[in-house]
């Protein structure tokens, strides 16, 4: 995909030119400890996950990240896609070592977003996710948010193989029933799965993610918040961004009529995404959430690291 196909208006100036040589290191510490608290990263990671529409698990990386920005002037595009590298490494997700790799997560600066989506719609309409009819998918091609993504997914099985959701996969299945009689399913496949009361051995990944940013409506933000912001919806797809967060997040920075605002990523934020690629990915929505809860409650209660390193 190139610029000049998906029509991105290259801004002529940043106001953010502090941001670019670093930012402080943010100094929350967390400690966990009690029911209650344990509660509240329960209802945090219950809020927080989006499980994929297909299958219904919560999906992640399993091929190495490769993060690609447009649209800004080059000083601003290098930071925002090294602090995508920087925060993936850190949350423990597959990073591609090879600068030179094609680019599976895509950051479009645009002064006229939705023309964009419009553009992405017609010639990659695959690239907006899954779904089931066209209403859904004139629904999915809107932009609502400053900043938005949009998630193309992936199923595998216990082999490895791997299915776009959505996408059609041939001729279907074919099976002969009673009195030899044939039967197609068009969109069927066929995939190896296991048969346990806590997952099937299916997994959700991710196969491209595309985050759409407005620049007029953030220019009271500095381009570090939002390169944070940014990394967590690259890393991780999320329900409720416009919910205030009772556990302090990068996601309460664009809440409506939230009062917890952060300009930076939370100790809350590391901790899930840390749970999110230590998680079993082959596991039921159930208990992935109870798996990140409890990964979260172990970073929280022992972390000394700061959540950022930027230098």
């Amino acid at each position: 995909m190139t610029g000049r196909s998906l029509a991105l208006v290259l801004l002529p100036c940043l106001l953010w030119p502090a941001a670019l040589s670093g930012q402080p290191e943010p100094s929350e510490k967390v400690t966990v400890t009690g029911t209650k608290s344990r509660e509240a990263l329960h209802d945090f990671v219950n809020s927080f996950a989006a499980p994929t529409k297909l299958i219904g698990k919560i999906a992640r990386w399993e091929d190495g990240v490769c993060p690609l920005t447009v649209g800004l002037r080059p000083e601003a595009t290098k930071f925002i896609t090294k602090r995508v590298r920087e925060v993936a490494a850190l949350a423990g997700a597959p990073v591609n070592a090879d600068k030179a790799c094609a680019p599976n997560i895509e950051i479009l600066f645009s002064t006229h977003p939705q023309t964009l989506l419009d553009n992405i719609r017609e010639k990659y309409p695959q690239f907006l996710g899954y779904y089931d009819n066209s209403a859904q998918a004139e629904e999915l091609a809107k932009v609502t948010r400053p900043i938005q993504a949009w998630y193309m997914t992936g199923t595998k099985d216990l082999q490895g193989s791997t299915v776009i959701d959505g996408k059609p996969v041939g001729p279907g299945v074919q099976f002969e029933g009673f009195g030899g009689a044939a039967h197609t399913f068009p969109n069927a496949h066929v995939a190896v799965v296991t048969g346990t009361r806590l997952g099937d051995g299916l997994r959700s990944t991710f196969y491209r993610v595309t985050i759409v940013v407005d620049p007029d409506r953030l220019v009271d933000y500095e381009i570090g918040a939002l390169a944070d912001y940014i990394s967590l919806l690259a890393l991780a797809q999320l329900n409720g961004l416009d919910t205030c967060q009772q556990l302090p997040s990068i996601v309460n920075m664009l809440a409506k009529a939230c009062d917890k605002k952060t300009d930076a990523l939370t100790q809350n934020d590391i901790g899930y995404l840390k749970g999110l690629y230590k998680m079993s990915p082959d596991k039921f929505l159930g208990v992935q959430r109870d798996q990140v809860a409890y990964q979260m409650e172990q970073n929280l209660t022992t972390a000394q690291e700061p959540v950022s390193d930027k230098k």
